[in-house]
């Protein structure tokens, strides 16, 4: 009887542990959040929706392998577009935060040349 309640017990602290340890992030996984990858491409327009959010639509160089060459991002601190005129080539990052594809940062960058290298 001593012997099934421990093996009882034994058995449930093995799936605790199982529960806990698949509920922590991978190592991987974790550095994949926590390094922002930077993309280039050209500012083609900002706009201010009637609710007061500011959207800027990106024209994404060909080889960044996305489905669409032009995508909109919300604009949560105006300040990050000062003095970046509309047709400047950029390099950003974002995140998706609320639904929505947000900046994180933006910088205006000399031109991209297409099959050269970036930077």
């Amino acid at each position: 009887m001593l012997r099934l309640v421990l093996m009882t017990a034994l058995s449930l602290a093995t799936v605790e542990g199982a529960a806990a340890q698949s509920v922590q992030p991978r190592p991987a996984e974790a550095a994949a959040e926590a390094a922002p990858v930077t993309t280039y491409a050209r500012l083609v327009s900002a706009s201010q929706e009637d609710d007061g959010k500011l959207y800027v639509r990106l024209k994404l160089l060909p080889r960044a392998k996305l489905p669409f060459t032009v995508q909109r991002f919300r604009v949560t601190d105006r300040t990050l577009l000062a003095g970046i005129a509309e047709g400047s080539w950029v390099r950003f990052t974002a995140k998706h935060i609320d639904g929505e594809n947000t900046l994180t940062s933006i910088q205006a960058t000399a031109e991209c040349k297409r099959f050269q290298k970036c930077g």
